[in-house]
């Protein structure tokens, strides 16, 4: 069994469950190519992901700058917001709240993404869920103004229509008229750059990336089944998508 009550930071005034003090729950089995996935991202991969991943990686091998990520990012972002996956929590740090205090929840299966996170993030007291995305997250009453999953879905297991799942998962917990908004790189159906088919490869074969199926053709039905309103843009190798919830 894999215990997924929200996790402590540093800051011991953060606190450690929703604002309706709703049970955590449990997730009774995580697939080992899920394990495996969150487990790439190590500390010593976090340290440089910044500067080599959202730095150098998404400018030089998928033609799209992380500038791109933060616009969206100031779009969408909302007073009470999830985000999926948040890795180093670079956009969270830089991007412009609506509010001085929002409220911020992180949820990640990898303890050292959430720890590395909330650090960065302490002025904001974010509270922890580790959670496989693929499953029910478990979230109580919670409700939010936005969810972010940027560079999430290209790391699960599976094929577009397997990882839809997830904005099933999220629906739940969005408020009417909020937002979801993320990025994935593509395999299929976007224009890539001299590099990004070799790295794909390799980032595959390395198991750091599930996304050989990918397409861009499959993530716009997926978004199409699910939402009456949504906005698909293809920057180089990377789709973006923006959902409103009615």
């Amino acid at each position: 069994m894999t215990r997924t009550d929200p996790i402590r930071g540093e800051d011991p005034a953060m606190p450690t469950h929703p604002a309706d003090g709703s049970d955590a729950g449990v997730v009774a089995e995580v697939p080992d190519q899920v394990l495996a996935g969150a487990a790439v991202y190590s500390r010593r991969i976090l340290a440089a992901y910044d500067l080599w991943v959202l730095g150098f990686v998404c400018s030089a091998v998928w033609h799209c700058p992380r500038r791109y990520m933060l616009r969206q990012y100031d779009r969408n972002v909302g007073r009470r917001h999830l985000d999926l996956g948040p890795g180093t929590g670079f956009f969270l740090d830089r991007c412009a709240f609506p509010v001085d205090r929002p409220h911020l929840v992180l949820a990640d299966l990898n303890e050292e993404v959430l720890r590395k996170t909330a650090g960065r993030l302490a002025r904001y007291r974010p509270v922890m869920y580790r959670r496989d995305v693929l499953q029910p997250l478990e979230l109580g009453t919670a409700r939010f103004d936005s969810v972010g999953m940027n560079f999430l879905l290209h790391c699960m297991p599976g094929g577009i229509t397997e990882k839809a799942v997830v904005f099933d998962h999220v629906l739940p917990y969005v408020a009417p008229g909020g937002r979801i908004f993320g990025a994935t790189v593509l395999t299929h159906g976007v224009r890539h750059g001299r590099l990004a088919p070799k790295a794909l490869e390799s980032l595959n074969e390395d198991e750091v990336m599930s996304n050989r199926n990918d397409s861009l053709a499959d993530l716009d039905a997926a978004l199409a089944a699910r939402f009456e309103s949504y906005q698909l843009r293809v920057r180089g190798s990377v789709a973006m998508f923006e959902v409103s919830v009615v």
